[in-house]
């Protein structure tokens, strides 16, 4: 008799039928709580897909390569990180250093963990306004192939930041609720209010 069959371990599921066969059942799949900036992201991430298969196809099939793709899907690629980003910042797993949390006394961890989340607001708020003056400046600036305004990835970036400002005030808030932060306590998650 081999291994996989004299293996019992009592809380693992069966998975090898007695016809020799898996049988495995996934769990129905529950998209109710993607925030809004995770489709949007999605979405870009798409057209992104799109263009290369499409700059791909061009250049080695037609041998004819569409000189727009490349500059297309560089600015596609921008957007998606930093739409992409908030997403990180509403779920609060951006990387973080909690070590030195754990040998701080309670009350220092706390303050250390609440300037954390205004320092995050306050960078957040800023890139807002840096990004915001910049397109005032860059505003007559179009893309170098195509015909359209830089704007237009600037304004994609812009609502990237002002969700993830939101979304980071929105964490702090739930932090500041609770009375702790995943910084203090990292087995926690957003979802433990």
């Amino acid at each position: 008799m081999d291994s996989v069959h004299s293996m019992n371990v009592p809380d693992s599921p069966k998975v090898m039928g007695d016809d020799e066969q898996f049988h495995a059942t996934d769990e129905a799949v529950d998209l109710s709580g993607t925030p809004l900036e995770a489709w949007a992201a999605l979405a870009i991430f798409w057209l992104l897909g799109v263009t290369v298969f499409y700059q791909f196809f061009t250049r080695y099939v037609l041998n004819n390569s569409a000189s727009w793709t490349e500059e297309i899907a560089r600015y596609l690629l921008i957007g998606t990180v930093f739409v992409g980003a908030a997403i990180g910042v509403v779920k609060n797993n951006h990387i973080q250093v909690d070590l030195l949390y754990r040998y701080l006394p309670r009350r220092v961890a706390r303050v250390m963990a609440t300037v954390v989340d205004v320092l995050r607001i306050a960078f957040c708020v800023a890139m807002v306004v840096l990004t915001a003056q910049m397109m005032d400046r860059l505003a007559n600036m179009k893309m170098t192939i195509i015909d359209v305004p830089m704007n237009v990835l600037y304004g994609t970036c812009l609502f990237g930041l002002v969700v993830m400002t939101l979304r980071s005030i929105g964490v702090a808030r739930a932090h500041w609720r609770r009375g702790y932060s995943v910084l203090e306590r990292p087995e926690s998650t957003m979802a433990d209010r």
